[in-house]
């Protein structure tokens, strides 16, 4: 196990101290849940500068690292949608989503024993919904806003993930697997 993936299965056990953190029954349980988040983001960047700059990109890692984005990523918009800061339809949208997304790298990793790197949209929609789920723990945002920010991080991550779905069309059509 490399550190990159380390820091990965990290980042995917700080999600339940996440979650438990968030439904803290004290004054600032958001702002230390948002302290966490940004803690599991700062070693998602770390991972990813570590593992491009010393090559440990790994397969694993490639499963990994997006695995603990996404648990992470969900858990805060589960939290913020459960304590009612965002509507539900985005909960649900943000959660068909993942799940097309899980499938899709599934179906992949099935015919082809691997799963399609991240690229620049996707990692801009995941900075797009850290920053947006940050402001909602650390500040008092009126729904109105938290409404209209996570809107435009769901859609990125919907056009990202219209983009993987493209490439994993394109991949699998030339390899036969279409």
């Amino acid at each position: 196990m490399n550190v990159p993936n380390a820091l990965s299965l990290l980042r995917i056990f700080m999600v339940p101290v996440f979650v438990c953190v968030f439904f803290m029954d004290t004054p600032n349980a958001h702002r230390y849940a948002g302290i966490i988040f940004a803690t599991a983001f700062a070693t998602d960047v770390l991972d990813g500068y570590i593992a491009r700059k010393y090559n440990k990109i790994t397969r694993l890692g490639r499963v990994l690292d997006p695995l603990a984005d996404k648990l992470m990523t969900f858990a805060a918009i589960l939290c913020v949608g459960i304590k009612s800061i965002i509507p539900l339809w985005i909960v649900v949208c943000f959660f068909i989503k993942e799940m097309m997304m899980g499938l899709g790298a599934l179906l992949m990793y099935k015919k082809t024993d691997d799963v399609l790197p991240s690229n620049m949209l996707g990692k801009a929609s995941t900075v797009i919904f850290f920053t947006a789920c940050l402001a909602l723990m650390l500040f008092h945002i009126p729904r109105p806003y938290s409404t209209v920010m996570l809107t435009v991080a769901l859609a990125t991550t919907v056009c990202a993930l219209s983009v993987y779905a493209y490439k994993l069309n394109k991949m699998l059509r030339s390899r036969g697997n279409g």
